[in-house]
């Protein structure tokens, strides 16, 4: 778990926190209410399939929250519906008079090849991944506008760069990232600050499912499964801490002036994505600038030609 900080820097904020019953999620209110803020603690109480739901799964946050002497309350509505993210954001009025924060954490794993994928395994993820974030953010944002402050993290993935037997998932990760670009865009004018991040960390989602398709893509086909990385040789798979740790600074008046950016964060390292500005083909062909987008890149999408080893 992540400690708090000698601060207090969210006294007086709200924050609503969504899939926050497990894993990622789980800390992140958890540090919040040690930081001083008041949270709604969101969770369907479902499983990593999207199946069931537990209200009891919430609770139990909210009861370690309460057991710190901080305040906290559950919420149990689904994300994937326009009722369910706008009774989650307006538990926060209703419990503690305003919302300062929205932290979107909700998602589940389908994982199957494109090629098997079936209609409902890809909108159940699209639902709760990329169409939750929308449900919130957009009940949440009148209030930020009204109010001229607010601050949003949304959770988006690596995976979004591409993941072999998650084209659901991928899609959707990455979605979010766009919706953090125009979401920023958007609210910015308004002092609301929109930023994402890519956690680098062990959760729940690494089921038995998705390890055996990261080992057919590195050890049957000889491609990085995850982005451009070769899943199995890396040892950056950690706990939460650092993540955690960096989700709850970004809602912080220290980071009030970040806005639409992209942070891979975990193993000992927070990244910041680049969002170049302007080029032309005189620039993007000077030999620094080709060295660095590109490198000695080859196509390296071609199964049985390349190897790591």
């Amino acid at each position: 778990m992540a400690e708090s900080s000698s601060k207090k820097g969210l006294v007086g904020k709200v924050a609503v926190v969504t899939g926050a019953g497990r894993g990622i999620g789980r800390a992140e209110p958890i540090l919040l209410a040690r930081e001083g803020a008041k949270v709604v603690v969101n969770d369907l109480g479902c499983d990593v399939y999207g199946k069931g739901a537990d209200s009891s799964v919430a609770q139990s946050v909210v009861d370690e929250i309460r057991k710190e002497g901080s305040e906290a309350v559950a919420n149990s509505d689904n994300v994937a519906t326009m009722k369910g993210g706008a009774r989650i954001t307006a538990t926060a009025l209703e419990a503690f008079g305003r919302l300062d924060i929205l932290i979107n954490n909700a998602g589940i794993v389908r994982p199957r090849e494109i090629y098997e994928m079936s209609e409902e395994e890809w909108d159940s993820v699209i639902a709760v991944h990329l169409k939750g974030h929308f449900t919130t953010i957009r009940h949440a944002a009148p209030i930020f506008r009204e109010q001229r402050s607010g601050a949003i993290v949304n959770t988006a993935s690596e995976s979004g760069l591409g993941h072999y037997g998650m084209g659901n998932y991928s899609a959707a990760k990455e979605g979010i990232v766009g919706l953090t670009r125009t979401t920023a865009r958007e609210l910015g004018q308004y002092g609301v600050r929109c930023n994402a991040i890519r956690p680098r960390a062990q959760t729940r989602m690494r089921i038995p499912e998705i390890v055996e398709l990261l080992r057919i893509s590195e050890e049957k086909l000889g491609i990085p499964a995850l982005g451009n990385r070769w899943s199995f040789d890396i040892a950056d798979v950690r706990p939460t801490e650092h993540v955690v740790a960096f989700a709850v600074w970004l809602c912080t008046d220290a980071a009030a002036q970040v806005n639409g950016r992209t942070f891979q964060v975990g193993g000992g390292e927070i990244e910041l994505y680049s969002e170049p500005e302007g080029w032309n083909l005189d620039t993007l062909d000077t030999p620094a600038i080709r060295t660095y987008l590109i490198g000695a890149l080859r196509n390296s999408f071609l199964p049985l030609q390349v190897s790591r080893r």
